[in-house]
């Protein structure tokens, strides 16, 4: 199986002048081909490692999946190398009986890369999925800035790969009262998120209504999508939102946060679960 880490040879220059070459450690990116019912649906790069999770989180963005009892088995696909050989970049989910499989056409197939996420989707509204849970966290989801504040460096902490070739993305689930859930890295964004919901629905703890999915980039309108597709009430990111994210939170009831950088940060969304009071007390 391919390493989440290679070796490669590289010169180094400092202060203009050759330094020597050595050995630098770079992050992994491989393509993972994601089968239905061993039917070719979509391609990804991404880093080895939590691949059985990704297919499946990958599947609740797309509406296919909500609980544990949906999916039959998940493996890599034996053979797939013309020689035989199992290169561990193909894994094939088997739906449970009684689960509708959806239509997979030209328009559905799609390849995601590690930078943009779902791409090929023939329209906006293709990529708009019928979300199977409601964000209904009730009594709200209510986070303090102070507690926000302390996420980024708590998952910076965590970042365990990032420390060896500061070349990968991270996500990360907290509570409510801010303890680390999961934590999960990959060269593209858009797959840690589905790493980690992945690994909630096979631990049978979808929706997450009372989760913050903290993101170590910018907020892209897949990321907001994702969020909501798993029930997520909170994203937080610590760049960037983009205009349809923002428009996919206000329509969903998603609070949204973005730049978030210690104690300064905007709410684009939701802001009903952000305590600002206790902002104003810190005077």
């Amino acid at each position: 199986m391919g390493r989440v880490t290679e070796r490669r040879r590289v010169i180094r220059i400092r202060g203009g002048a050759e330094a020597g070459a050595r050995p630098d450690t770079l992050v992994a990116e491989e393509p993972l081909e994601i089968r239905l019912n061993g039917r070719p649906l979509a391609i990804t790069m991404r880093t080895p490692g939590d691949d059985f999770a990704l297919a499946a989180g990958f599947l609740v963005s797309e509406g296919v999946l909500a609980t544990a009892s949906d999916v039959r088995n998940i493996v890599y696909c034996a053979g797939a190398k013309d020689d035989g050989t199992n290169t561990y970049n193909v894994v094939d989910v088997q739906l449970a009986p009684g689960v509708p499989v959806p239509d997979i056409t030209l328009e559905r197939n799609v390849y995601t890369t590690s930078s943009c996420g779902l791409c090929g989707k023939a329209s906006l509204d293709a990529v708009r999925t019928t979300a199977r849970f409601e964000i209904a966290d009730a009594p709200p989801v209510r986070l303090t800035p102070d507690l926000l504040a302390g996420l980024p460096d708590r998952l910076r902490a965590a970042q365990k790969v990032f420390d060896r070739t500061g070349g990968l993305h991270a996500a990360a689930l907290f509570s409510e009262d801010g303890e680390l859930l999961d934590v999960r890295e990959d060269v593209g964004r858009h797959n840690a998120v589905d790493k980690l919901v992945g690994r909630a629905l096979r631990e049978g703890l979808l929706p997450l209504r009372r989760a913050v999915l903290l993101v170590s980039g910018r907020a892209s309108f897949e990321l907001a999508q994702k969020a909501v597709m798993a029930g997520i009430p909170v994203l937080a990111a610590v760049s960037a939102p983009s205009s349809l994210a923002v428009d996919l939170a206000a329509e969903t009831g998603l609070t949204l946060v973005g730049f978030l950088r210690g104690h300064d940060m905007n709410v684009y969304a939701g802001e009903h679960r952000i305590a600002l009071e206790a902002a104003a007390s810190r005077g």
